[in-house]
């Protein structure tokens, strides 16, 4: 776990990249020069060593809310949205291209750019906020105990402690809803959306296929093919990894080849931190179809 965790952190130290000139204004179009707000900051981040034959969204995820921290030190990620266009290539650093699309005194908007020598990866949409006072309250079902120790489960992807409530790579039909519970080693608070970002794009799609009788996720790449195509994650409160979360799981919808996804992110107090949603392509294979898989 030490060296998968190591290679993480590494992943998340992205390197200041001398930034391009403004472009030129178009004189007569009404069309204004881009201010010195607008300019780019370029960023480039390594790779996770895995054995993923592509580019980990959750690592493209993570680093998408690093580059725009690093962007826009004064205010912290509100909301990140993202579009993954084209697998990357594990053999080929990320460039992250950041602009500032508007930033106020408490609120800021930016895009940021993923590319690699093939083209841009992933897109992401970014709102930032200052912290500011106001009604505190929210609505969401009480958070039981963290599973005991026998729920504990081995995620690949995450090198950190995780227990769950279900077996994501059981064929049997089950509800589409999953409680994962991580607590990752000792961390910078500053780190943790991104690690959050990081852990919310590993058991969606697992989740999803739970309602279909003898398929799990385990037949990624046999019975079916399975892509992350958008994915957007919400921060609410500060929060720290390195103590326990909850990340509350559902999947309303299997349908057209795609399938949908959405979770809460809980403390052991039950405060609301996080929310995230994802769509993703699941393609079945005609013959290896489930029985209550629609044919079109």
């Amino acid at each position: 776990m030490s060296d998968l965790w190591s290679d993480l952190l590494d992943c998340l130290g992205l390197r200041a990249l001398p930034s391009p000139p403004p472009q030129p204004g178009t004189g007569g179009t009404g069309v204004r020069p881009p201010s010195p707000q607008s300019a780019r900051l370029v960023f480039e981040g390594p790779n996770q060593q895995l054995s993923y034959h592509r580019l980990f969204g959750g690592q493209l995820l993570a680093q998408f809310v690093r580059a725009a921290s690093l962007a826009c030190p004064g205010k912290a990620v509100k909301s990140l949205h993202v579009l993954f266009p084209r697998a990357g290539r594990t053999d080929e650093t990320v460039r992250y291209e950041a602009e500032c699309l508007h930033e106020g005194g408490t609120f800021a908007t930016w895009t940021v750019v993923a590319r690699q020598r093939s083209g841009v990866v992933a897109t992401a949409s970014v709102s930032m906020h200052a912290d500011e006072g106001g009604p505190d309250h929210q609505t969401v079902a009480p958070v039981a105990a963290p599973l005991p120790p026998e729920h504990r489960v081995e995620l690949d992807l995450l090198p950190w402690e995780t227990r769950a409530s279900a077996d994501l790579d059981s064929p049997a039909a089950q509800p589409p809803e999953l409680d994962l519970w991580m607590r990752t080693p000792e961390a910078d608070p500053h780190l943790a959306p991104a690690l959050l970002a990081y852990a919310t794009d590993l058991t969606l799609i697992g989740t999803a296929l739970r309602p279909l009788e003898g398929v799990s996720q385990q037949d990624a790449g046999k019975a079916f093919t399975s892509a992350v195509t958008s994915h957007t994650v919400w921060f609410h409160r500060p929060f720290r990894t390195d103590e326990w979360l909850l990340l509350r799981q559902h999947s309303p919808l299997v349908a057209h080849g795609r399938c949908h996804g959405r979770g809460d992110v809980l403390t052991t107090d039950g405060s609301l931190v996080a929310s995230y949603a994802q769509e993703a392509l699941l393609r079945f294979r005609p013959a290896d179809r489930p029985a209550d898989q629609p044919s079109s």
